[in-house]
């Protein structure tokens, strides 16, 4: 499951909120393994005993059998029928409200420092109430669904009468014995035990099925294609969008029919309001999109055609916000491909021109970073991410605002190792500042789906 969630495409990530992936790749996946070690054993011995009263019966009277199942099957049938029905939907619902209020409350979690300032701690208590209210209703649907099964009893009830009065019935008229009758009528109530003790796993059988049927759709969404075999590419190449196109559900494409191309080693810009796409170009350019029309290229031959583990190794895009995990920094630069040792994450650090401020650090490679890298600075987390771009050594650097509301140190920092590493490498950069934009040699301006060459002296983004 975490492998699958790993290799999902990006949008299928963006699309679903991160409390429902997890509930459903934890507490889900937990609940189903729970049914498998616990009560699946019960099932069996239930089902094996319930088999077992049958034959027993069958061997005693086959009369009485016959009424006993008459008796009794149609209506537990009826009620079987019933219950699934309603459970189906009922349990599928309650798994969906649980997910729901889970990634509420991690949403609130990670923005509780926004939404203390904002004072919009209210607004989020709210929704967080909104959803414990679905989650209720959702809960009594599934009640209500499993308080059909106590109908099993009154069934039970009946044919137990039926049994005994057709069996005294016989009984005097000397058709079986007593004995018969009271070893039969023990045996019915082994065989109503075993099928009470059946019906009360319905409930956990139900949740169980609903829950696997989650996790099924979510890894048949997540099965990854047939990696394509692998192509010798050149160490730099051309990167090209032909035709692209490419937007956000129903709405109006962000970008329509974009052709942009990049020559090996070039410096481009690229610039543009809020919103225009540059961010999704990038994307696009990294293989982190697939493209609705159109295709991207790299060295002539399209991303899709290519391995992802390919893709990967000749393009690198550093985001503007750098994800890092609880860790050293040096236990963060190593989340890359290949598993490169201290050694050459130190080799690394020395090539970008950052040996000043990894040694500035408390304990340098190996200081605590804390929760989600909160230790380092925005631009610092930038330097981390170049950092790990390195290690990849790609063939294209994608840069996505790197330098944004950065300081002057780190921004100087960050163009040094930028400089460094792209002395041969094509370079992107999404940038607004009018300093970056003029260290770059070609600007590329996005807007109204489309994009432009401007000159890069001067532009203001």
């Amino acid at each position: 499951m975490v492998g699958r969630l790993a290799g999902a495409p990006l949008r299928f990530i963006e699309r679903h909120r991160g409390g429902d992936l997890l509930n459903r790749a934890t507490t889900e996946l937990e609940n189903l393994a729970t049914f498998v070690r616990v009560y699946l054993s019960e099932l069996l011995a239930a089902v094996g005993y319930l088999v077992l009263a049958v034959v027993t019966l069958l061997v005693y009277s086959p009369l009485l059998t016959l009424v006993l199942l008459v008796a009794f099957v149609p209506g537990a049938l009826l009620v079987m029928r019933s219950f699934d029905r309603a459970s189906g939907p009922a349990f599928a619902g309650e798994a969906d409200a649980q997910a729901g209020l889970a990634a509420t409350f991690t949403e609130g979690i990670e923005a509780a420092e926004t939404l203390r300032m904002s004072g919009g701690t209210g607004f989020w208590a709210e929704r967080a109430r909104r959803g414990n209210a679905t989650l209720l209703a959702a809960i009594r649907t599934t009640v209500g669904a499993l308080n059909r099964m106590p109908l099993l009893v009154a069934f039970e009830a009946l044919t137990t009468a039926v049994l005994l009065a057709l069996g005294g019935y016989l009984v005097a008229g000397g058709a079986i014995g007593l004995g018969v009758l009271v070893v039969f009528v023990l045996s019915t109530r082994n065989l109503f035990d075993s099928f009470l003790q059946l019906t009360g796993l319905v409930g956990t059988i139900a949740e169980a099925t609903a829950t696997a049927a989650r996790l099924r759709d979510l890894l048949a969404v997540t099965q990854p294609p047939p990696a394509p075999p692998a192509r010798d590419l050149p160490a730099r190449g051309m990167l090209a969008a032909v035709g692209v196109t490419f937007g956000y559900g129903r709405d109006a494409p962000v970008l329509d029919a974009v052709s942009l191309t990049l020559a090996p080693g070039e410096r481009v810009a690229l610039v543009g309001p809020t919103g225009a796409g540059k961010t999704t170009l990038a994307k696009l350019l990294a293989g982190l999109y697939t493209p609705a029309a159109g295709t991207v290229e790299y060295a002539g031959v399209p991303l899709r055609d290519l391995d992802p583990a390919q893709v990967r190794r000749h393009l690198a895009l550093v985001p503007q916000r750098v994800h890092l995990v609880a860790g050293t920094l040096l236990d963060n630069l190593l989340l890359v491909p290949g598993e490169p040792d201290r050694a050459r994450v130190e080799a690394a650090v020395r090539d970008l021109g950052l040996d000043d401020w990894v040694a500035g650090l408390p304990a340098g490679l190996d200081t605590d970073l804390g929760n989600r890298g909160e230790r380092l600075s925005a631009g610092e987390q930038q330097l981390a991410g170049l950092v790990r771009a390195a290690l990849v050594d790609p063939s294209v650097l994608i840069l996505d605002e790197a330098t944004a509301d950065v300081d002057p140190v780190t921004a100087a920092r960050l163009e040094t190792a930028v400089d460094r590493m792209c002395a041969d490498r094509t370079l992107v950069v999404v940038a607004h500042r009018p300093e970056t934009i003029a260290r770059l040699r070609r600007a590329v301006r996005v807007g109204e789906g489309r994009v432009a060459d401007i000159a890069a002296e001067g532009v203001r983004s």
